[in-house]
Order: structure tokens, then C-alpha cells, then sequence
């Protein structure tokens, strides 16, 4: 199987402090933090006559099916499947359609602790001849050449197939495959290798028996009942001899690609139960988390990582602060600025500093919308390591981002307002519409863009009509007004006051070294900030596009942090150098420069793109790109406006302490 390896668990004193990092809070083991924030379990008893405070019937529900091959996510409708007579689907919050996340009941319905063997569901019958039956069959071959896998949950919990991969460790995979190929050269592709039986050239196997088995744990105190603790399952593939009658033997399920007259696929499955002693309620995802590719490597390269930066960080503020330090003390003990003048230059262009930058109008919306940005992460990050938005909670994460930045249009129209006011600016009605549409306007038309590629490819991940319309409500009538009121407030406050007076006519700037010039200056900026994130980039990329959970938010917000740091101080470094040889030019140089953080996300992306993925078609293709340039755009304003506030809380910092004559 081609699954990522884990590897040895660490050790007892390692996992403990992974605890804390991942954001978990006390319970019996670390996967407890998920279920603390108002996720009830649910009670299971063989008679629910019995009581009230359990539920015989357990519902299998299926959600969209998709493929690390392919960025287009199917609905489970959309296949020739067995489908459910009847059962009412869960209602979907706004993360979950966002995400293409459609969850529907399904025909497979068991009842706590009644075991069955070979239960047929549905019996799905092709005539090649018939274009509606061969168009069916052509999508199903299609979906196994690209892998697609199914997902099903089970009382909130993903059901997993758990097999062997190299040194002897165990892989818990949260979906499993429609079915597989093998080529007309005999290889066999994905799954097909798990069964020596699949050996027809070009020829597809359908995974069209599953054997299930659910782990339960017995409720000691309290209420009746048992909860259910894992559910995992095997899929095979029977040419059933007696569809009306299976008996789950037999050769597997072949369809030939040149496959004539009629196909009968059966449908059937297995259910079992075990009593699972060990494991209990609040901690039944660990086994899932624990297989993930997410939870070796990482624990020690992360830390390395981020002791590094800090290492680099302390570096770079000690000598900040000791040549500054020296500066400031000789500025000020000089009784001529011709001394001044032949050793040091920052000083020089105090009458420039707060000079208004070119494209005063276009940075200030920047600032307004990185503001917004920013406040969003810290506060999303923050609930998230709180255990609010795990994998359990289906959609949460992306819920409470687009909720918060609906919400923060304030900020937003404030800072955008007082910096627009304070580079002299006076068109306040243009500058308050560009915050609210400009940035935000960019993200829906790409967004608008890529949807309409999804609907054309009938995915899953097609945003429906009418979530488009709620997305542009909250838009227009909710962060819209806001962004006005806060840029109300903003234009009615005086301006910020600079601690020099600006002189009428432009100083002008001597001829700067290689090292000095605005582009090298930017470019240097970004590798640092990059260097301290692109470990956790790598996996937030696997969780989007390769579909494994992420839960390590304690890590993510300390590199969030870190970045913050790493942002300021190398742009405070660089914005020393550049006054230093007399460029007063800061404003846009200090948000370009931590800005290019952007550029290497946007070539990692492109690398990860072609070196980890195995995506293919043109509109798979299309949709990467176009979600990676969202993505970058949102990084971009959110690292150049960490840039720009530090670099202007560090001059307004040197030129309130100096003395000016």
C-alpha cells in the first residue's frame, strides 16, 4: 500500500509535553481535549425499550468521497451505489459546505450487539448497452483509477481500515477505496496489492463486501449502556455465485475494461461487536491520531525548528538593541550635526522620516485588511488550542474564521481610516469602500472563479447557490457596515502624531549600495519568517490536499508566534540598515519585506505541488493554483502588516528618544 510510514511511538516524557502543545487538556489521554467543549456521547443497549438513556439502532452515515489524484470531491449520490430508502441528513454548518463536506444517511443500518454475515444491501445491474448503464460504469472505473475513497461515520466517528506497512507498523486510514486497477501490463495500482487473487490485466476490483467491526466500551457508573469507541472495517471483493443468497466466497468482483453484456455487482456486508476494555469514550481518536504521519517526525524537528528562530531572534534584538543603544547615546551627547553627519546617518533624515509614502490610499487598505487577518488567526489558533475546533467538530475551524473576519470589519476600517489620515490623505469615502471590497473582493472572485470550475465538474465541492448568497449577506450587511463604523471612528480621531516635524522639500537620498536597494533588502526579508514555518506548511498543505487531520494547534500557534517575532525583527533589522544609509523610504519597504514571505509559501507550494502530489487532470490543476493564490494573498497581507506595525512602532521608538535641533 502506498501509505506514509509511522514511526517508533516516543517516549512517555515526549508525549506529555506533546500534550500540552497540541492544545489538550487534562483527561485520560491526549485525544480527551477533543470532546471537552460540548460533544455529548451517546449511549448504545441491546433494548432501548429498557431505557430511555440509550438507542439500540446504530446509523452509518457516508460522506463525500474523494481522492489525493483528483482536488474534485464527489457527493456519494453522485456513484451508482446502494442508497438509502429513507433517514433524514444532518444539517451542515458553513465549514462543512466551504469544504465540500456532504454528509448523507446511508442503507447500511445495524443494531447494537445483533451481528450478521454477508447481509446483502442492493444488487446494481449494468446492460454495456444501454448509454445511462455504461456512463454509471464508466464514472465508477474512472473513480478506482483515481482512488477515490469512501468515508463513513459511525456516532461521530470516522470508520477506519487499519492494515500493515513497512517496519511492522499499522496504518489507520479514516476512508478506503472504491476499488482498484490493474494495468494492461499487469501492475497493480493502489490497493489492488493487498490481494495476490488481483491479477486479470486491465482489469478493475470492486471493494463490494465490507467486514465491520465496532468496539464498545460498558459505561461503568452513571447511565446505562456502552458508547462506541472505534469502528473499523475491511473491504473485499466477491463475485457472489448466489446474489439472492450470498455466502461472501468465491473469485473477486472483476469488471474488464473491455467488459461486454451484463454486469451484476452485489452489495453486501459483515457486522461485529467487541468489547473493548482498555479504551474509553474520550480518548477513541487516539488510535486514529496516533498512526497519522503527523506524530513522530515532527515532534523533535518542530522543536528544533523553533529553537533555532528563537536562537536567530534573540541574536538579532541583542545587537539591535546594543547599537541602537550606542547610537541614541552618542546622538545626543554631539553638540554639531556635522559630527552626526560624518558617522552615522539615521539621524540625518529625521525631517523625512514620516514623509507620506507613495500609494498612501493602496497601503493603508493593506494595514486594514491585514488587521482584520491577523486578529482572525490569533483568535481562531486560540480556540482551536482550546480544543474548540478539533477534528471532531466537524467544519468548526473554518466556521469561526469566516464568522470572526465577518465580525472584525471594525478594526479593519479603524486602522485603514488612521493611516490613510495620517499619510494626509482626505478622499475618506474611497478609501473606506477599497477596505471593505478591494482584498475581500479578490479572495470571492477567484473563490467565484473556482466554484464555477466545480460546478462545471458536477464536485461536491461546488458551493450551492444559495450559501453564495449567504456568504455575500454577511458580506454586504454585516462586515460592510462595520468596516464603515469603525472608519467612522477612525477619520474622527485626530491624527497620529509623530514625535519630528516633516520638512517641506524631500531630502534627497544618496546612492545606495547592492545591500541597501529596496528589491534585495525585500527579498532577504522574507527566508527568515519562512524558515520558521515551512515544517508546519507542510502539513497544513497534507491535511488540505492529501485529506489527513490536523489537530496540532498548540504547535501551529507557537509557530504563529514565532512568526510574529521573526516578521518584526527582520524587518526592524533590514529598516535600521536602510536609515542608516539615509533611505527614509520605509513604509512600503517594511511591508514588502515581510511580505515576500508570500513569494516562498507561493514556490514551496508549487514545488509541493510537483513533488508530493499526485494530482492530474486540468481542472484539478486549475482549482490548486487558484486556492493556493487565495491562500497566498491572505498570507501576504497578513505578514506585511506584522512588518509595517513594527517597523513604525520602531522609528516612532528611535525618533521620540533622540534630540532634534
Amino acid at each position: 500500500m502506498s501509505a506514509r510510514l509511522p514511526a517508533p511511538c516516543p517516549p512517555r516524557w515526549w508525549l506529555l509535553l506533546s500534550l500540552l502543545l497540541l492544545g489538550a487538556a487534562p483527561g485520560p489521554r491526549r485525544g480527551a481535549a477533543f470532546y471537552l467543549p460540548g460533544l455529548a456521547p451517546v449511549n448504545f443497549c441491546e433494548d432501548e425499550k429498557k431505557s430511555d438513556e440509550c438507542k439500540a439502532e446504530i446509523e452509518l452515515f457516508v460522506n463525500r468521497l474523494d481522492s489525493v489524484e483528483s482536488v474534485l470531491p464527489y457527493e456519494y449520490t453522485a456513484f451508482d451505489f446502494c442508497q438509502a430508502s429513507e433517514g433524514k441528513r444532518p444539517s451542515e454548518n458553513l465549514g462543512q459546505v466551504l469544504f465540500g463536506e456532504r454528509i448523507e444517511p446511508s442503507p447500511y443500518k445495524f443494531t447494537f450487539k445483533k451481528e450478521e454475515t454477508c447481509k446483502l444491501v442492493c444488487t446494481k445491474t449494468y446492460h454495456t448497452e444501454k448509454a445511462e448503464d455504461k456512463q454509471k460504469l464508466e464514472f465508477l472505473k474512472k473513480s478506482m483509477l483515481l482512488n477515490y475513497q469512501h468515508h463513513w461515520i459511525v456516532d461521530n466517528m470516522p470508520v477506519t481500515w487499519c492494515y500493515d506497512v513497512e517496519d511492522g507498523q499499522r496504518f489507520c486510514n479514516p476512508g478506503f477505496p472504491i476499488g482498484c486497477y490493474i494495468t494492461d501490463k499487469g501492475h497493480a495500482k493502489d490497493a489492488c496489492v493487498i490481494n495476490s487473487e488481483f491479477h486479470e490485466r486491465d482489469t478493475f476490483y470492486i471493494f463490494n463486501h465490507v467486514d465491520i467491526k465496532i468496539y464498545y466500551h460498558v459505561v461503568e457508573t452513571g447511565s446505562m449502556g456502552a458508547r462506541l469507541v472505534a469502528a473499523k472495517l475491511e473491504p473485499k471483493s466477491f463475485k457472489h455465485t448466489h446474489i439472492d443468497k450470498p455466502d461472501c466466497s468465491g473469485p473477486p468482483m472483476d469488471i474488464s475494461n473491455k467488459a461486454s453484456g451484463e454486469i451484476k455487482v452485489a452489495y453486501t456486508y459483515s457486522i461485529s461487536f467487541e468489547e473493548e476494555k482498555n479504551i474509553r469514550w474520550a480518548s477513541r481518536w487516539d488510535y486514529i491520531l496516533e498512526s497519522m504521519p503527523h506524530t513522530h517526525i515532527q515532534w523533535f524537528s518542530i522543536m528544533n525548528s523553533l529553537v533555532i528562530v528563537l536562537f536567530l531572534s534573540g541574536m538579532v534584538a541583542m545587537i539591535m538593541l546594543r547599537t541602537l543603544h550606542k547610537d541614541i547615546a552618542r546622538y545626543n551627547q554631539m553638540d554639531s550635526t556635522e559630527d552626526a553627519q560624518e558617522e552615522f546617518g539615521w539621524k540625518l533624515v529625521h525631517g523625512d522620516i514620516f514623509r507620506p509614502p507613495r500609494k498612501g490610499m493602496l497601503l493603508s487598505v493593506f494595514l486594514g485588511s491585514g488587521t482584520q487577518i491577523l486578529i482572525m488567526t490569533f483568535v481562531t489558533l486560540f480556540f482551536a488550542c482550546l480544543g474548540f475546533l478539533s477534528p471532531a467538530n466537524r467544519g468548526a475551524l473554518m466556521t469561526c474564521a469566516v464568522v470572526l473576519w465577518v465580525l472584525l470589519g471594525t478594526p479593519a476600517g479603524y486602522v485603514a481610516a488612521r493611516f490613510y489620515k495620517s499619510f494626509g490623505g482626505e478622499k475618506w469615502k474611497t478609501n473606506v469602500l477599497l477596505t471593505s471590497f478591494l482584498c475581500p473582493g479578490i479572495v470571492f472572485a477567484d473563490f467565484f472563479i473556482m466554484n464555477l470550475i466545480l460546478w462545471g465538474e458536477g464536485s461536491s465541492a461546488a458551493i450551492p447557490f444559495g450559501t453564495l448568497v449567504a456568504i455575500l449577506a454577511l458580506w454586504f450587511c454585516i462586515s460592510v457596515p462595520l468596516t464603515f463604523i469603525g472608519a467612522y471612528f477612525g477619520f474622527k480621531k485626530n491624527a497620529i502624531e509623530h514625535p519630528v516635524r516633516t520638512n517641506q522639500i524631500p531630502r534627497q537620498i544618496p546612492e545606495q549600495s547592492f545591500y541597501t536597494k529596496p528589491l534585495p533588502g525585500i527579498i532577504m526579508g522574507g527566508i527568515l519568517p519562512f524558515g520558521c514555518i515551512f515544517i508546519q506548511l507542510f502539513f497544513i498543505l497534507n491535511s488540505i490536499w492529501s485529506h489527513q487531520m490536523y489537530y496540532m494547534f498548540g504547535f501551529l500557534f507557537l509557530v504563529f508566534i514565532i512568526l510574529v517575532i521573526t516578521c518584526s525583527e527582520a524587518t526592524i533589522l533590514l529598516c535600521y540598515f536602510h536609515l542608516c544609509a539615509e533611505d527614509y523610504h520605509w513604509q512600503w519597504r517594511s511591508f514588502l519585506t515581510s511580505g515576500f514571505t508570500a513569494v516562498y509559501f507561493l514556490i514551496y507550494a508549487i514545488h509541493y505541488f510537483f513533488s508530493k502530489l499526485q494530482i492530474t487532470g486540468t481542472a484539478s490543476t486549475i482549482l490548486y493554483f487558484g486556492y493556493t493564490m487565495i491562500m497566498v494573498l491572505i498570507f501576504f497581507l497578513f505578514t506585511g502588516t506584522i512588518g509595517f506595525f513594527a517597523c513604525f512602532w520602531f522609528v516612532t521608538k528611535i525618533y521620540s528618544v533622540v534630540k532634534v535641533d
